[in-house]
């Protein structure tokens, strides 16, 4: 299998095709059968990890493993504290809030490439350099998270996906994981998944718990044909064909009492009824 790193550049689609002729992934790295992990907005730069190892993309892709993806973000203007501690409580995206995230003032300008077009900022209001790790992946998610406290996002660089870092990629470049770095990833995943666990659907007469391990001192319990589990194992009330309606029924001799049912024994004996009477049939207007 393969395992790719590829530092993506400013305005580049993170998928192989598109129709209006932007630049793809293709134009970068000419691999068959592999793809992206997640996505990296258009406008952003960075790393972007590329496999044809369909678990792994499944278990990086699944927001509930939380691998966390680490951002260096130009802000215009100079974050306050109080705007810093908002974005590490999670802010209110009007879809939703977001989950807490790690938040550091980078002390001075990192040393990046330059983008292939200049950032556009005003001169008059000074930038600011920002590091926030997420493990989260909303739609552009950073970008309306510093738009959210007030600082919008001039440039966004993805500097690492959990340990893998950009390090000197340039823009465009791409290289494959070493083989300890494979192992070092897939060893997270699977410590993530078992963290995280896994829930089944119950099926017809099953029983289930989250991680699909019956807790230490649990009985197994019956089931009904509902999949219902009855506490306690017993059975369910009024599950016995001994008694009941059911068989009631089937002892039963037809005839032996009443009249026999039957369309013609209703209104024997009754007088007949004049059209309009009461009790009779409404007339149609």
């Amino acid at each position: 299998m393969r395992y790719i790193l590829l530092n993506k550049p400013y305005e580049v689609l993170t998928q192989f095709t598109d129709e209006t002729g932007r630049k793809t992934l293709k134009d970068f790295v000419n691999v068959p059968n592999i793809y992206p992990v997640g996505r990296l907005d258009y406008d952003s730069e960075g790393l972007v990890l590329l496999t044809d190892d369909k678990q792994l993309q499944h278990r990086l892709s699944e927001p509930r493993f939380k691998v966390p993806k680490t951002y260096w973000v130009q802000v215009e203007g100079i974050p306050t504290e109080e705007a810093l501690e908002n974005l590490r409580r999670g802010v209110d995206l009007k879809t939703g809030f977001t989950t807490p995230a790690e938040v550091a003032l980078l002390p001075e300008t990192p040393e990046l490439w330059e983008r292939s077009k200049p950032v556009r900022f005003r001169a008059n209001i000074p930038t600011t350099w920002v590091q926030i790790r997420i493990s989260q992946g909303m739609n552009r998610q950073v970008r309306k998270m510093t738009a959210a406290v007030g600082y919008p996002t001039l440039r966004l660089v993805r500097v690492s996906i959990a340990d893998l870092r950009v390090d000197q990629l340039q823009p465009g470049e791409w290289r494959d994981l070493t083989k300890a770095e494979v192992q070092a990833l897939t060893e997270d995943m699977a410590a993530q998944t078992a963290a995280a666990g896994t829930f089944k659907t119950p099926g017809k007469g099953s029983e289930y718990w989250p991680g699909g391990v019956r807790p230490a001192g649990e009985k197994p319990r019956s089931t009904n044909r509902s999949g219902f589990t009855t506490p306690g194992g017993g059975k369910p009330a009024g599950n016995s064909r001994a008694t009941g309606t059911r068989g009631a029924v089937r002892n039963a001799t037809p005839g032996k009492t009443g009249s026999k049912p039957g369309p013609k024994s209703a209104g024997r004996g009754s007088a007949p009824r004049k059209p309009g009477a009461a009790g009779g049939r409404s007339g149609r207007s």
